[in-house]
């Protein structure tokens, strides 16, 4: 709920809209670290991890990760989506074979659970059972 109310990536959200929100968790496993290149995993099936360095200067250092439901929702292609995340990871400069060449891939699969904010406040008010 801070993050809600207090996190300036994004607009804020007022009291009367928390009736509407559902929170999902995303647990991340079957980490993959040696593909065989950056278009070995599935779209709507693997998250991706991608890693490289600018292949003019080899010093600047690039990574982000897309969960595997981006691609599916966006209705993008596997070039479609790492040419995105490439950008999510702030290179600027040519996308192409080269850069492709350089991409270092982990794909994962997750676990989703989600609740809406109702869900939430009942499960909180509950007492924790003792195990």
């Amino acid at each position: 709920v801070k993050a809600a109310f207090h996190d300036r990536r994004f607009n804020s959200i007022d009291a009367s809209e928390l009736s509407l929100l559902r929170c999902a968790v995303s647990i991340l496993s079957g980490f993959e670290k040696s593909c065989s290149n950056v278009f070995d995993w599935t779209v709507g099936r693997h998250g991706i991890i991608i890693e490289f360095a600018d292949p003019e200067d080899g010093a600047s250092r690039y990574s982000a990760t897309y969960l595997p439901e981006v691609a599916r929702e966006q209705g993008w292609t596997q070039r479609e989506c790492v040419n995105s995340l490439i950008r999510k990871a702030g290179y600027e400069n040519n996308i192409d074979e080269r850069l492709y060449a350089t991409i270092r891939l982990t794909r994962y699969v997750t676990s989703k659970s989600s609740l809406t904010f109702k869900e939430y406040a009942v499960r909180k008010s509950e007492p924790v059972p003792v195990v």
